[in-house]
């Protein structure tokens, strides 16, 4: 034994070997020595010199001499050895046998020397060796190693006799391409031969299903094993956990572990893997802990596995101690273990020994630690360091890969985005699906998604995930028809939509362009493709069907909701809240409570809405108090804006400047418009003066900072100011948004702006509300024309009034829409007062159910009444 050691110590001091035809000068190398004395025909183990060629030494002996050289060597995997001694064989005119040449064909396919392996091939078949069944297996086995699957089967068709080891290793052929049908084909047609399969043949065939995930098949081969007497055997027993781990049955996959005889560190690997891949960390964790007192040893796999498992599970102190052990063991320069330690420190956010564990290697980082290192950074906050990291690994010719620019490209807007995109295109990464989805979402996070499509048509093989990408990006910018149109090529091209295409593509219906009946048929097809009752997709539909005024229907997928996240809860309680039911918001909101829901700022911003559009002040300062105070949530700029809205619509407006003044960030354009328009409702002339300065040093050409303080002046009977105003508005061309209101009938969209004679239907739309008018002023109405604010005759205010475009809109839907059907108008500006008793009266005298969404909520007006009880 310890001979048989010295000898393995020197044999691996030769030199290598390259070409198997060379003539080979070893001035210089220990060579083994035979004692032509020794009836054993086994070499001296004990006596080695220097040669000239450590084989000119040797006797003539006859080919099994050499045969046991040569299998000593390859069983020992020092390969270069047997082709030094087979250029000897051919040297000195021994002649070779089927054994010799079995054992070189298999050394040439473990060195993958596929032109050595033709040259053997022809040499057997030119010596007649080609039905020795042995040689055919190795040439079979070596034709597959070097990836010529079909010259290893054309080989394996010539051999007369074939052994289970043959079959075997086409078998194997076929896993490795992941043709499964292959495979069970060539399984039933070697058992019709009678060729019975060995542990081997069964690990295989398993192997291959288990990639398949095909459980069933694998459960039957499963019986087959168990018949044969293998089911305790431990090759078998391995590629049987990792079959039923893939298949997600973890309970089957443990029974077979328990059964499977003389487990080896992959049996143990397997085992902790497949309940990792099922969500079963901690037990994961108890299987490790089993394998250290069962004393297996420790191997490159299990120790990465269970550093990614202490990653996954955020056990930084557990890490460290695995980060002991690795040492102790000695792998602690593995990359696979390194790159798992970094990303273990940095999910705890220890990124400076993270960063250590970078740094810990002579040789150049590779992509794969400086991809981890980058994703660790940016997770953590710290986006500068890891465009250092990128840069680094640019300079030194790191190339990048799809996961790092995938990455990198989560850094904006620190990076430049121009400049990582053209680093992309110089690597040929653009076409690449996962680089070019990364880079067209970052297009659409900025808002520019022309970028983005022309990098989506750029994409070679669109996924879904990239198809979804680009409908997101749609949606963002309410885009519908865009979205629809993307929609239905993915559809033709064969992609299935995913739970995220119909989310993004329900969001795209909930813009104010959009048709209701759009959103409705999109939902139809999430039903269709059982994507409805997931959390993302009824999320979507929640926020679709309150945006497009239906909030019934919000309501009822909402309670049938199997699952909620916040989005789904705050889409309720904002829809609530501007639709006016004030109640039924703070209901759900106590219903988060009382089941001790996550809560965050955009709860606060629906329930403190709900507040101020019914007018509960007290209510919304209590609510308030609890985000701050309680739940310590620090107030965002949307919050105060809800508040100087909740206080100024109540006529508070010292209150509502207290606010502002309050807060540890100067008030936005939102915050001082919401002042203004205040202002004009309570005639606070000095404030509203303030607040237009402010708003209109914030946003110089927008309409509304004019247009709220012309009217301010006018309702104030202030006419020589209104009109300086009105002169300043042209002298820096600001123009006065138009005011159009939209309504939907029979899929189409109409749209009417004040006094439109445009619509083919004209003609019986002022003749409808000539009817109307009579019938308004026989119910009691009569025009308030101080919402007219213009210093003009009371007959002419009266017939601007009239013509107001949602009355053109609401006097064609009665026309044109069945009684029983909703009428559903969308204004793009405030409703005025007039208009808004007005709707109220309609509502009664012709019995119809009418919703007006206007810039601020939503109006439900109902047998003469407005959800927002005349406070808006």
């Amino acid at each position: 034994m310890i001979a048989s050691r010295h000898l393995l110590r020197n044999l691996k001091s030769l030199s290598n070997f390259h070409n198997p035809y060379q003539s080979y000068h070893f001035s210089h190398s220990l060579a083994v020595a035979f004692d032509p004395e020794n009836g054993d025909d086994r070499p001296n183990l004990s006596h080695f010199h220097r040669a000239h060629n450590p084989f000119d030494e040797f006797p003539q002996r006859d080919i099994s001499y050499y045969n046991h050289l040569l299998f000593e060597y390859s069983r020992n995997e020092l390969n270069q050895e047997p082709l030094k001694i087979y250029e000897v064989i051919n040297r000195k005119g021994v002649s070779v046998d089927g054994c010799s040449l079995s054992c070189i064909i298999k050394v040439s396919a473990s060195l993958h020397y596929h032109v050595l392996g033709k040259q053997i091939h022809c040499q057997c078949v030119k010596n007649g060796f080609f039905e020795d069944v042995s040689v055919g297996t190795s040439l079979v086995d070596m034709y597959i190693k070097n990836e010529n699957l079909d010259g290893g089967k054309r080989v394996f068709d010539e051999i007369r006799d074939k052994n289970v080891v043959t079959w075997t290793s086409l078998l194997t052929g076929y896993a490795q391409k992941g043709t499964i049908h292959k495979v069970l084909e060539v399984f039933c047609t070697m058992k019709f031969e009678g060729v019975e399969p060995n542990p081997f043949t069964f690990a295989t065939i398993i192997g291959a299903l288990a990639d398949d995930r095909a459980v069933e098949a694998g459960a039957q081969v499963h019986s087959m094993v168990i018949k044969s007497g293998f089911d305790s055997t431990r090759v078998v027993g391995n590629s049987l956990v990792s079959l039923y781990s893939k298949c997600g049955m973890i309970r089957e996959a443990g029974d077979v572990f328990d059964g499977t005889e003389c487990r080896d560190a992959v049996s143990w690997n397997g085992m902790i893997a497949g309940l990792i891949n099922n969500g079963l960390e901690l037990d994961a964790l108890k299987m490790f802990y089993k394998m250290r007192i069962s004393g297996v040893n420790f191997t490159e796999t299990t120790f990465a596995t269970v550093v990614k498992l202490c990653a996954n599970l955020k056990q930084l102190g557990f890490a460290r101690q695995i980060h002991c052990q690795v040492v102790k063991s000695g792998f602690e320069l593995f990359d696979n273990i390194r790159t798992a330690l970094m990303v273990s420190y940095t999910k705890g956010s220890e990124m400076d020994d993270a960063f250590k564990m970078f740094l810990l290697t002579d040789k150049v980082q590779n992509v794969v630690s400086c991809t981890a290192i980058i994703g660790g950074y940016l997770q953590n906050g710290r986006a500068m360091e890891a465009i250092d990291v990128f840069l680094k690994m640019r300079r030194e010719d790191v190339r990048p890969n799809h996961f790092t620019y995938s990455t990198i490209l989560s850094a904006l807007p620190t990076i430049s985005m121009f400049q990582v995109h053209a680093d992309i295109i110089k690597t040929n990464y653009e076409n690449s699906p996962s680089v070019g989805t990364a880079l067209l979402d970052a297009y659409v996070k900025m808002g520019k998604t022309n970028e983005a499509e022309k990098v989506f048509n750029h994409i070679e093989e669109k996924d879904i995930v990239a198809w979804s990408a680009m409908l997101a990006g749609y949606a963002q910018e309410e885009n519908t028809e865009a979205a629809v149109k993307n929609y239905v090529q993915l559809t033709k091209e064969g992609v299935k939509p995913n739970e995220f295409t119909h989310s993004s593509i329900i969001n795209a219906c909930a813009s104010s362009s959009a048709s209701t009946e759009q959103g409705k048929q999109f939902h139809a097809s999430s039903i269709k493709s059982g994507y409805n009752y997931t959390v993302i997709v009824s999320s979507a539909l929640v926020t679709m069907y309150a945006k497009k005024g239906d909030i019934e229907s919000a309501n009822d997928v909402f309670k049938r909701q199997l699952e909620r996240d916040l989005v789904s809860w705050n889409s309720m309680i904002s829809g609530y809240a501007q639709h006016g039911y004030a109640e039924k918001a703070l209901k759900v909101f106590k219903e988060m409570q009382n089941n001790n829901l996550e809560v965050d700022e955009i709860t606060f911003v629906g329930v403190i809405s709900a507040c101020t559009h019914a007018g509960l002040v007290n209510e919304g300062e209590m609510y308030f108090d609890m985000m701050v105070n309680d739940l310590h949530i620090s107030p965002t700029m949307e919050i105060y804006s809800c508040m100087v809205d909740l206080y100024s619509r109540a006529g508070n407006l010292d209150k509502a400047m207290a606010v502002i003044n309050g807060m540890p960030f100067s008030a936005g354009p939102t915050v001082w418009r919401t002042l203004l328009a205040a202002c004009r409702v309570h005639k606070n002339l000095e404030l509203g003066k303030l607040a237009a300065e402010k708003l209109i040093s914030c946003q110089p050409n927008d309409s509304a900072a004019y247009v709220l303080l012309a009217n301010l002046y006018a309702v104030s009977g202030h006419w020589p100011d209104r009109a300086k105003v009105r002169k300043l508005m042209d002298e820096r061309k600001v123009r006065k948004e138009t005011g159009y209101s939209w309504i939907e009938v029979k899929n189409k969209t109409y749209s009417f702006m004040a006094g439109d004679v445009s619509h083919p239907l004209s003609d019986q739309i002022y003749i409808k509300l000539g009817e109307l008018y009579v019938r308004l002023r026989d119910a009691g109405y009569r025009p308030d024309t101080n919402y007219v604010l213009h210093d003009i005759e009371e007959e002419q205010k009266e017939a601007i009034l009239s013509r107001h475009s949602e009355r053109l809109a609401i006097a064609f839907g009665l026309i044109s829409i069945s009684r029983g059907i909703p009428i559903r108008i969308i204004k793009n500006l405030r409703v005025c007062g007039d208009c808004h008793t007005v709707i109220k009266l309609i509502s009664k005298i012709e019995g119809r159910e009418i919703v007006v969404r206007d810039s601020n909520r939503f109006h439900h007006f109902s047998e003469g009444l407005c959800s927002c009880g005349d406070y808006w």
